[in-house]
């Protein structure tokens, strides 16, 4: 499968806004954002009249980046946000948010969507007892994610028992266990992530 391997400064710059896509550092003065607000490339700071289409576009590639997702993997994702019952667009936000490597993020197991990513892929965490190491996994109402016995040593999770971790109201987490629970799915206003959805609907919908 392909991957992004170039920097991934040049995406915030590119979007225009920060995708916290290098966890602590998009916090602090090193941010590519807080040196250089303005498209990658020697034509970065020149002004451009934006299309419909053309920011139809960008919002798809912003929010495909917010998730770290290939074309095909949100295309996929979109179509099942289609057949479900509802709105399409809050239905999308909701897949995305229920994806394993997002829910291991929002419960602060990783700094980063990219590293919540990876920890997943290691076999780091259970899903209710049984060991996940699919990112793409959707989380259902109910599901308590923890992180794997032998893997509680490691610095990283040692770190994360001292720490007070703030979720989002449709997840709870306990540090010193190092578990959380998916109460019940998101629903639009508990998502925070800034995207207009609408506008990739109507992308896919031409």
């Amino acid at each position: 499968m392909a991957r992004y391997v170039d920097a991934n400064c040049r995406l915030c710059r590119r979007e225009g806004q920060k995708l916290f896509l290098k966890g602590e550092r998009c916090y602090s003065t090193k941010c590519a954002m807080e040196k250089r607000n303005f498209p990658p490339g020697q034509h970065g700071q020149s002004r451009k009249k934006v299309s419909e289409y053309g920011t139809q576009l960008r919002e798809k590639q912003k929010t495909k980046r917010f998730y770290g997702l290939q074309e095909t993997q949100f295309r996929n994702l979109f179509d099942k946000a289609v057949k479900k019952k509802g709105i399409t667009g809050e239905n999308l936000l909701i897949l995305l948010e229920t994806r394993l490597d997002n829910v291991v993020f929002r419960l602060g197991f990783g700094s980063s969507r990219k590293e919540s990513r990876q920890l997943v892929t290691h076999g780091h965490f259970l899903v209710n007892g049984k060991k996940v190491d699919i990112p793409s996994y959707t989380v259902s109402a109910g599901d308590v994610i923890k992180v794997k016995e032998k893997s509680t040593a490691s610095p990283k999770f040692k770190e994360i028992k001292e720490m007070t971790i703030s979720v989002p109201s449709w997840m709870t987490v306990d540090t010193e266990k190092l578990e959380g629970k998916v109460i019940a799915l998101p629903t639009r206003e508990e998502i925070d992530t800034p995207v207009s959805e609408y506008l990739i609907v109507e992308l896919y919908s031409k």
